[in-house]
């Protein structure tokens, strides 16, 4: 695998440029077609590779938040297409955050 090919790091933080579906291989998810991660989720990438019935084809695993504390999910494997790491991009899909704070909620922009 060249180096150069490789978009995300172990480490980087990403969100989903899409909805991500459950393919079926993903354990926890009942519906065969359920929604992992709503386009715009906050994730972490974990580990990266290739596909096994075609090299050229980049892989990363990511955990992404979920539930009202953002615990980070089981590892889901991705698509470089279905990542960004444009933030304000995200906000389009998902709307802006709002944070609560000790000064009253705040919208994380």
């Amino acid at each position: 695998m060249e180096t150069e090919k490789i978009r995300y790091a172990i480490g980087d933080m990403v969100f989903a440029a899409e909805d991500i579906f459950n393919d079926g291989g993903m354990p926890g998810i009942d519906d065969e077609e359920g929604l992992i991660a709503p386009a715009g989720s906050r994730g972490v990438v974990v580990h990266f590779g290739v596909a096994e019935l075609d090299e050229t084809q980049e892989i990363y695993l990511v955990q992404f938040e979920n539930g009202p504390d953002r615990s980070l999910g089981h590892p889901v494997g991705c698509l470089p297409e279905e990542l960004t790491q444009v933030a304000a991009a995200m906000e389009t899909i998902a709307g802006p955050r709002t944070i609560e704070t000790k000064a009253g909620p705040r919208v994380d922009a």
